[in-house]
C-alpha cells in the first residue's frame, strides 16, 4: 500500500518539480546574461555582488511560481494561458525584487543587495523570453518522439474565419494528431495571399484537380458558420466532384462546453447539405402555450411524433402522455427520455382506432393539447390497402378529433402532409380528408383545431435517404423511380419545432404551411450521396431508373389549387387560405366513407374521389374510378398545377 502510494504521488509530482527545477535554473542563466549584456559582454563588475544577488533572485522567483503556479501546467500542452501564467510570475517576481531593493536602499542595510534597476528590466525580460522557449522546446520534443515516422493526412481548411482558426488548432494541437494543414480555402479577397498562424490562404480558384494531386490533399474540412443552407450545399457540392474526403465542422451551439473537438469533425453526409439551420428548443411563447397543460402525442415513437415529445419534454407542461400501437419503437423512447432525466411522462400502447380505449385515456388524464402525429405514410403500401389508409388516417384522426371535442381539449394540433394537395394516391387523399374533417370540427366552436402541413423530414422511416444508404453499403444501384422527381426536404427537429410554434400561435380553424425552402432533384442528391461515401458515379456505383411507383407524383406541391398564402410572424410559417367547403355535405360523406369502409366495400375509393375531387390517380389501377367521377357535375380542379411559395 504504501508502495503504490508512493509511486502514484511520483508520477504526479515528479513532472512539476522538475519543470520548477528547470525555471529557476533558467532564472538564474538569465540573471548572469542580463549583468554581461548590462557591462557589454565583459566582467567589468563585481562578481562577489552578483553572487550575493543571485540567491535573493532565486528565492523571488521561487516565491513567484509558488504563488502563480507556472510550473503546474502540462508541457507538451503549453499554449496561450500557459504563456500568461509565465508573464504574471515574472512580473511578480520583479516587483518583489524591486521591492526588496528600494527598501535595502531606503534603510541601507546591505549594500550588496543594490540591482541596478536595468539588470532587474533585462533579467525580467530574458527569464520571460527563456522560460517560454524552453516549454515549446520540450514540447517540440515531445512531439518529435511521439510523431516519429508517423504518416500524415495533408488537409485544406475551408473557411478562413475565426471557426477555420479555431479548427486549425483543434486538429494540430495535440501529439498524436495525424493532420496537417496546408492552408485555408477563402473568398475574402483581404485574407487571400496571407498567413494565419503561418498556413497561407488560397483563393477558391486555386482548388483545382491539378492542385490537389500535386499537393497530395486527401481531406478538405468545411468550416464556415451560420451559413446559408442552399449556399452550403452549391458550395459543398463542388468539393465533392475532387478525388478528397470532404468533412464538416459541427455549428458552434453543438462544441462541447464551447469548445470544438476532433472527434465532432465528421464525414459530410447529405443531411447536412439539405438543412443546417440550428433548431432553438426553448421557445417563449411555445413555452406559455404549455405550461402546466397535460398533453398528448399520438404516433409518439414515430419519426416526428417522438421528436415532438423530445422537444416538449423542455418545456413546464403537467403531464405528457405518448400514445402509439409500436410497442418496441415506444419502449425505445421510454428508455431514451429515461436516460435524459426525463420522468414526467406516461408511454401508453394503444390503437387510436379503438374509440373506448381512447374515451377511458381521455376521461381519465383530461388532455388539454392534442399533436396527432399518428398516421399511415408510405404511398405504396397503402395504394393497395386503402382499407387501412382509411381506418387509421381518416378514422383514426375522426375518434381523436371526436374525443377533443367532446371532452374539452383546448387546442388540437393535426399533423398532415403535402401529398395531401392536390392527391394522386390513396394515402394523399386520406390526409386531406382528414384535414376536411378537422376543418369541419372547427365549426364547433369549442376546441381550436389547427393544421399543420409540411413534407419529407430527413431521417424519417419514409425517407428516401436510408433507403440510399442502405443500397450504397451493398454495393448500388441506387433505384430511383424517375430522373426528373424533386421533393422538399426538412429536418425532424426543425418540423417539430414549427408544429410546436404553429399550435402556440394557432388560434382554430388555420392550415399552417411550413416553408420548405429549395425542392432537391432527387436523381442530383442520389448522385451526392454516392460521391459523400467515397465512390464515383456511374463507375463504383450506378443509378437505375424503375419508372414511377403507383401514385407517386414528379414533385410535391404545398399549396392546392385555389389556395394562397398569408403570412405570420415566423418566417417558416404561412396560414393557407383555403376554399371554403360545405361543413355539413362533407362531414356526412366522410361519415358514409368510415361506416362503408367497416363492411370493406370496394367503393371506398369512388367516395374518396367525390370528397376530394381534385383526388385523380396516378399510375395506379385506382384510376379507372377517375371517369367515374369526371362525369359528376361538381367543378374539377386542374391537377398537379404546381404552385410556387412567395
Amino acid at each position: 500500500m504504501i508502495q503504490k502510494y508512493i509511486t502514484y504521488n511520483a508520477e504526479r509530482y515528479a513532472s512539476k518539480w522538475l519543470v520548477l527545477v528547470i525555471d529557476l535554473v533558467t532564472v538564474a542563466f538569465a540573471f548572469v546574461l542580463s549583468y554581461l549584456i548590462r557591462f557589454n559582454l565583459t566582467l567589468d563588475f563585481e562578481v562577489s555582488n552578483l553572487l550575493v544577488q543571485l540567491p535573493l533572485v532565486l528565492l523571488t522567483s521561487l516565491a513567484a511560481f509558488l504563488i502563480v503556479g507556472s510550473y503546474k501546467g502540462v508541457v507538451r500542452h503549453t499554449g496561450v494561458r500557459d504563456v500568461y501564467n509565465i508573464f504574471n510570475a515574472v512580473c511578480l517576481s520583479s516587483i518583489l525584487v524591486i521591492f526588496i531593493v528600494l527598501s535595502n536602499r531606503l534603510f541601507g542595510m546591505f549594500s550588496l543587495f543594490t540591482i541596478p534597476l536595468s539588470i532587474i528590466i533585462i533579467n525580467s525580460l530574458i527569464t520571460f523570453i527563456g522560460l517560454t522557449a524552453s516549454r515549446f522546446v520540450f514540447k517540440s520534443l515531445y512531439n518529435g518522439m511521439h510523431q516519429g515516422n508517423r504518416p500524415f493526412k495533408n488537409v485544406l481548411i475551408y473557411g478562413a474565419g475565426d471557426s477555420g482558426v479555431l479548427t486549425h488548432g483543434a486538429i494540430t494541437n495535440h501529439a498524436q494528431s495525424e493532420y496537417r494543414v496546408l492552408g485555408y480555402i477563402d473568398r475574402d479577397v483581404k485574407k487571400i495571399g496571407k498567413k494565419i498562424n503561418g498556413v497561407p490562404v488560397f483563393a477558391r480558384r486555386t482548388l483545382t484537380k491539378e492542385f490537389i494531386e500535386k499537393n497530395r490533399i486527401s481531406e478538405i474540412i468545411f468550416s464556415i458558420q451560420n451559413i446559408d443552407s442552399l449556399k452550403l450545399r452549391k458550395t459543398v457540392e463542388g468539393l465533392v466532384d475532387y478525388p478528397v474526403v470532404v468533412k464538416i465542422v459541427p455549428p458552434i451551439e453543438d462544441w462541447i462546453n464551447g469548445e470544438l473537438k476532433v472527434s465532432q469533425i465528421k464525414q459530410v453526409q447529405i443531411e447536412d447539405l439539405l438543412d443546417r439551420a440550428p433548431i432553438q428548443i426553448k421557445n417563449s411563447k411555445i413555452e406559455v402555450a404549455l405550461l402546466n397543460k397535460t398533453i398528448l402525442v399520438t404516433g409518439g415513437a414515430g419519426s416526428i411524433g417522438s421528436e415532438i415529445v423530445r422537444q416538449i419534454c423542455n418545456y413546464g407542461y403537467n403531464s405528457l402522455l405518448v400514445v402509439d400501437q409500436a410497442e418496441s419503437a415506444l419502449y425505445d423512447l421510454q428508455q431514451e427520455l429515461k436516460q435524459n432525466g426525463f420522468h414526467n411522462f406516461i408511454p401508453i400502447v394503444g390503437d387510436i382506432r379503438d374509440k373506448n380505449r381512447m374515451n377511458q385515456l381521455f376521461e381519465e388524464h383530461k388532455p388539454n393539447v392534442v399533436f396527432h402525429a399518428a398516421a399511415y405514410k408510405h404511398v405504396p403500401l397503402m395504394e393497395y390497402n386503402s382499407y387501412e389508409a382509411i381506418k387509421i388516417n381518416i378514422g383514426g384522426t375522426k375518434t381523436i378529433a371526436d374525443l377533443s371535442l367532446i371532452h374539452g381539449v383546448e387546442k388540437f394540433v393535426f399533423v398532415s402532409t403535402d401529398k395531401a394537395v392536390n392527391p394522386t394516391n390513396v394515402m394523399g387523399a386520406s390526409k386531406r380528408i382528414a384535414e376536411m374533417y378537422i376543418s369541419c370540427m372547427q365549426k364547433e366552436n369549442k376546441t381550436k383545431f389547427i393544421t399543420t402541413r409540411f413534407g419529407n423530414v430527413l431521417g424519417s422511416n419514409e425517407s428516401v435517404i436510408p433507403l440510399f444508404r442502405k443500397q450504397i453499403e451493398k454495393g448500388g444501384p441506387l433505384t430511383l423511380t424517375h430522373k426528373e422527381i424533386t421533393r422538399y426536404f426538412m429536418t425532424i427537429p426543425e418540423a417539430s419545432q414549427l408544429v410546436l410554434e404553429a399550435g402556440a400561435m394557432g388560434e382554430g380553424g388555420e392550415i399552417f404551411i411550413f416553408d420548405m425552402g429549395e425542392s432537391v432533384k432527387i436523381f442530383d442528391l442520389a448522385k451526392n450521396m454516392i460521391k459523400l461515401s467515397g465512390l464515383r458515379y456511374p463507375e463504383d456505383i450506378d443509378i437505375k431508373i424503375t419508372g414511377l411507383r403507383p401514385g407517386e407524383k414528379l414533385y410535391e406541391e404545398l399549396l392546392a389549387n385555389g389556395e394562397n398564402t398569408m403570412p405570420t410572424y415566423h418566417k417558416k410559417i404561412k396560414i393557407s387560405k383555403v376554399r371554403e367547403l360545405d361543413y355539413a355535405k362533407v362531414r356526412s360523406k366522410i361519415d358514409e366513407l368510415c361506416i362503408t369502409n367497416m363492411f370493406f366495400n370496394g367503393n371506398t375509393v369512388r367516395l374518396m374521389k367525390e370528397i376530394v375531387p381534385e383526388y385523380i390517380s396516378q399510375n395506379s389501377t385506382l384510376s379507372e374510378f377517375d371517369s367515374k367521377t369526371d362525369s359528376s357535375n361538381e367543378p374539377k380542379p386542374t391537377p398537379n398545377l404546381k404552385i410556387v411559395q412567395s
